[in-house]
């Protein structure tokens, strides 16, 4: 009987805490490949940027330009955008299912068609798994302004 007992504990242990465990490893590797869409970014990996976003994702800029997967990656290729400085402040990752959304403030300078940018911002990113894979489907940023 009190075999029974424990190995009935360690089963309700066990089922109550394995989602927890898969929820903080999906929230690190997302962290993790969240962080990797700057690093892309900043070095202008357009192959690694493609392989990153789903076909359909879509980029709503701060100014309100949305740009789909196509031309953001033309743009980056062509040189046209550089970003020069990207780092993220207050990450938050929230899960639901194989569907993920990244908040956080991001301090970010670049150029664009060779004039200067610079800025705070919040953004929101939306994830989602497919075949065991995170693909990013949405990101949006909006302008934080300056006091």
């Amino acid at each position: 009987m009190r075999f029974l007992i424990l190995s009935m504990t360690a089963w309700l242990f066990l089922a109550w805490a394995l989602p927890l465990c898969a929820s903080d490893a999906d929230k690190q590797a997302l962290l993790a490949i969240d962080a990797s869409w700057n690093s892309l970014r900043l070095e202008s990996d357009v192959e690694g940027l493609e392989r990153l976003l789903g076909d359909d994702w879509l980029l709503t800029h701060s100014d309100g330009r949305v740009q789909d997967k196509a031309g953001y990656l033309k743009e980056l290729s062509s040189r046209t955008r550089a970003n020069q400085a990207i780092g993220n402040q207050d990450v938050e990752v929230r899960l639901h299912g194989d569907t993920a959304v990244v908040t956080g403030t991001s301090v970010q300078a670049g150029t664009s068609n060779g004039q200067p940018w610079s800025g705070r911002f919040r953004f929101t990113r939306t994830w989602i798994r497919r075949d065991g894979e995170w693909r990013m489907l949405a990101s949006h940023s909006s302008r934080i302004a300056q006091d």
